[in-house]
């Protein structure tokens, strides 16, 4: 056992965990007040709920650290069912949130299915990928077929109606199919596929309140009492917030002026608490975690791991740069939670399931670099002794 904790990536262990454990702090801090007059529940009661998938999550990552990533596709099969299962259960049995029905409900505890459809792609289109190196340059045969499964799975996501979890899981997708040596123009054709699709969706559910998250996303001050009001108060939050913040606990635009101050807007309420240099820290570990996947990937000589790291990576950074844009200003609001920060159990636990497997691969890694330094070495001594070996037979005279 000692062995292999030695062979564990530290950095994909305790940034993650850190962070994590940052965001309880935080989550705490912003809903302690809401969570008592708006939602009428004790004032740690958010705590305790993540808290609880925080546990959880790190069961799952200790498991997913020593179960061999190479094993997942033996289970592909299944993980694409349960995946379709539980999309179309949830159409039919699923709770609605935020005009979306996108939750299932187990015994007490809550999940969102598209939230592990974002790891189960991932999976998913980098087993089909790595199998098809020989001919993925063939659209129809090495790009296309793994794509309708995909298509199918989007579609199932944009009927909760949750067509922002789906453009997010594409964009995950499209950085998978990218990496795995597609052809360019294969590529821009499902970029502009996709984005078409994607466009034709909204264009048929589009309501006044999806419109207003454009209008006040990119021109706020023209409604400030309605459709810009959430990013005004995100800005207030921010430029208040100065080099070191008002205080942990001590914000003031958590009390009932920011919408879901504990999820969407946790940056804000960090900004203003820590301020710039509480955001450059929380930056700073996701930036850690991104850059560390994308490293880990480029040193795995195993494609399937390759290309799973690269798929792990972009979904931790495409989640956290939409958060960011929609708290800015430079993206809509769309409710996607900054990653391992922000209140939301199933999110929270798939990450966690993702940077267990991001440590495996790591794992993976060094076990071989390990194995390939002790062959090169044996073959360099066996290679000395055969020299010496030689020059014994011609004379005494050693060749280096």
């Amino acid at each position: 056992m000692k062995q292999k904790w030695k062979t564990f990536d530290f950095t994909l262990v305790f940034v993650p965990l850190l962070l994590a454990a940052f965001g309880l702090v935080m989550i705490y801090s912003a809903s302690m007040v809401t969570s008592v007059v708006v939602y009428d529940v004790p004032s740690n009661f958010f705590l305790l709920q993540q808290f609880r998938w925080y546990i959880i999550g790190i069961i799952g990552f200790i498991f997913c650290s020593f179960f061999s990533y190479q094993r997942y596709q033996d289970i592909m099969k299944f993980i694409i069912i349960a995946m379709t299962v539980m999309l179309i259960l949830v159409l039919f049995v699923g709770k609605e949130v935020n005009n979306a029905q996108s939750w299932l409900s187990f015994g007490g505890i809550q999940v969102q299915p598209a939230e592990l459809v974002k790891l189960g792609i991932v999976l998913y289109l980098a087993s089909v990928y790595s199998k098809k190196q020989d001919y993925i340059s063939d659209f129809m045969k090495g790009v296309l077929p793994p794509l309708v499964v995909t298509m199918f799975l989007l579609g199932l996501i944009v009927l909760q109606p949750d067509v922002g979890t789906a453009a997010i899981i594409f964009l995950i997708a499209c950085s998978v199919i990218f990496s795995s040596g597609i052809k360019f123009r294969h590529l821009s054709l499902l970029i502009i596929t996709g984005i078409i699709m994607v466009g034709l969706a909204a264009t048929q559910m589009v309501t006044k309140e999806r419109l207003e998250r454009f209008t006040g996303a990119y021109q706020p001050f023209l409604d400030p009492e309605d459709s810009g009001y959430h990013l005004i108060q995100s800005y207030i939050a921010i430029g208040s917030g100065g080099l070191t913040g008002e205080g942990l606990g001590q914000g003031v635009q958590k009390l009932g002026y920011l919408t879901e101050p504990h999820t969407d807007f946790i940056m804000a309420v960090i900004a203003e608490e820590l301020g710039f240099f509480g955001v450059v820290l929380v930056l700073g570990m996701l930036a850690t975690i991104v850059l560390r996947g994308l490293y880990i990937s480029r040193r795995c000589k195993d494609s399937f791991g390759s290309l799973l790291a690269i798929g792990i990576s972009s979904m931790i950074g495409i989640q956290a740069f939409i958060n960011l844009g929609a708290i800015s200003g430079l993206l809509p609001i769309t409710g996607v939670p900054l990653p391992f920060v922000s209140y939301g159990g199933s999110s929270l636990f798939i990450l966690l399931l993702s940077v267990g497997i991001l440590n495996n691969i790591a794992r993976h890694v060094k076990v071989r670099e390990k194995e390939n330094a002790v062959k090169k070495s044996d073959i360099d001594t066996k290679g000395s002794a055969i020299s010496v070996a030689q020059a014994k037979l011609r004379g005494g005279k050693t060749i280096n």
